[in-house]
C-alpha cells in the first residue's frame, strides 16, 4: 500500500521561503508521478507541480513557475517542493498525491486514489 506523508508547512512572511516534503512509502517501482496540489479556503483545489520519479521530468503551473521547484531524493523516497518568493495568495493546505505513470507524463495523471493528509502553509503580508 502506497502512503504519503507531507511535512514542512508553517507560517512565513511574504517574500520568504519554505520547503514542504512528501515522504512516500510502499512504492514498488519508480513508475510513479508525484504531484503537489493546494487548496485555499473557499477555493478549488489547484494542481501546481509534479515530477516523474522515473526520469525526473517536471511540470509547473503558471501560478508558481519561476518561484517553486520540485525535486526528488530517491534515497529518502521523498519529494520536495521548495517555495521561494512566497505571496499571501500562496496560503493554502498543500497536498501531495501519487499516480502510476504508465508511459505518460506526470501532468497527464489523474491522481485519484493516493493522497497525503496535507500541510498548512500560511504567508503573512
Amino acid at each position: 500500500e502506497v502512503q504519503l506523508v507531507e511535512s514542512g508547512g508553517g507560517l512565513v512572511q511574504a517574500g520568504g521561503s519554505l520547503r514542504v516534503s512528501c515522504a512516500a512509502s510502499g512504492l514498488s517501482t519508480d513508475d510513479y508521478a508525484i504531484g503537489w496540489f493546494r487548496q485555499a479556503p473557499g477555493k478549488e483545489r489547484e494542481g501546481i507541480s509534479c515530477i516523474s520519479l522515473s526520469d525526473g521530468s517536471t511540470f509547473y503551473a503558471d501560478s508558481v513557475k519561476g518561484r517553486f521547484t520540485i525535486s526528488n531524493d530517491n534515497a529518502k523516497n521523498t519529494v520536495y517542493l521548495q517555495m521561494n518568493k512566497l505571496k499571501p495568495e500562496d496560503t493554502a493546505v498543500y497536498y501531495c498525491a501519487a499516480d502510476k505513470l504508465e508511459g505518460g507524463e506526470c501532468k497527464e495523471r489523474e491522481y485519484l486514489a493516493i493522497w497525503g493528509q496535507g500541510t498548512l502553509v500560511t504567508v503573512s503580508p
